[in-house]
């Protein structure tokens, strides 16, 4: 059975033994299932998946770690990680969550443009990781436009190719990754840590009011990416976006890249989840051509 054997796990991390684990079931996302497994004293939040997806739950709690590690907004920490015959677990720091309304919104802000400082000699990551459930590649590079297009957009593409998205997706999309490249003309985006997956579902506040962001697919790239993701589903409120562009204000350009970064998110979803992001997909590529030239 798992749970004795995550309780075990937790007890070897910890120093601390889980007695009489209680299990009850936690909201998870799409991707995975998840529980909350605690006794009287402690408490932990726990993610399963199929045992073959244990690597993606490890790239998770390095790319936390990553993020704590920069001292700037609280992500939970991890405890371990690991796997059965049946299902992969990752056991993370518990965090009683809520709203937190304007004012963790604008620290969220602030707090975001100083990770976003935390940055490094290339776009990419030391390791492979995910988004959502497929493979994001971080192999590094020192060109920014080459990487979005080889690692990000290319890479989606093909998979939509292989997934019978062809005809107008396909080539409007290689259009596409022929002439990108000319919305950046005069921008030179630093290598900044990105949480990568920056939706309102993945951000919220501590019992205390302090910003809490979790299920990062993190790299170094430009820092635009994370912000656009942040609107592509509802948006996170004007305190938000006042306090970051307070803390590090955007470029002009940015109105236009958003919807090339988010291209990537939406190729994703229909990848995903069907062909309900087709039209979507479709329209967002006629608008950057158009924009383009």
């Amino acid at each position: 059975m798992l749970i004795p054997i995550i309780a075990r796990h937790i007890e070897a991390a910890t120093g601390t033994p889980l007695r009489a684990p209680r299990q009850r079931s936690a909201g998870g996302g799409c991707i995975n299932s998840a529980m909350v497994l605690e006794d009287d004293a402690r408490r932990y939040f726990v993610k399963t998946n199929h045992a073959s997806l244990v690597a993606m739950f490890a790239a998770e709690a390095a790319g936390l770690d990553e993020i704590r590690n920069t001292g700037t907004v609280r992500a939970p920490a991890p405890v371990c990680w690991g796997s059965n015959d049946d299902s992969a677990y990752l056991v993370l720091e518990y965090i009683e969550l809520g709203s937190g309304g304007a004012a963790a919104s604008h620290r969220l802000g602030e707090q975001l443009a100083a990770m976003h400082r935390a940055t490094r000699a290339s776009f990419g990551w030391g390791r492979e990781n995910t988004i959502g459930s497929t493979p994001q590649i971080n192999t590094p590079s020192d060109d920014w436009i080459e990487f979005w297009r080889e690692r990000r957009l290319g890479t989606q593409l093909e998979l939509a190719a292989n997934n019978g998205y062809r005809g107008r997706l396909h080539q409007q999309g290689e259009r596409l990754l022929g002439k990108f490249a000319r919305l950046f003309a005069g921008y030179r985006p630093l290598p900044s840590l990105l949480h990568g997956d920056l939706w309102s579902g993945n951000y919220a506040a501590d019992a205390e009011g302090n910003p809490v962001i979790y299920d990062p697919a993190p790299y170094y790239g430009d820092r635009e990416a994370d912000l656009a993701m942040t609107e592509l589903f509802g948006g996170f409120g004007r305190a938000f976006y006042n306090a970051y562009q307070q803390a590090w204000p955007l470029d002009d350009g940015y109105r236009t890249r958003k919807t090339l970064y988010n291209l990537y998110h939406i190729l994703n979803h229909l990848n995903l989840f069907g062909g309900g992001y087709l039209g979507q997909a479709e329209s967002m590529i006629d608008r950057l051509l158009a924009e383009i030239g």
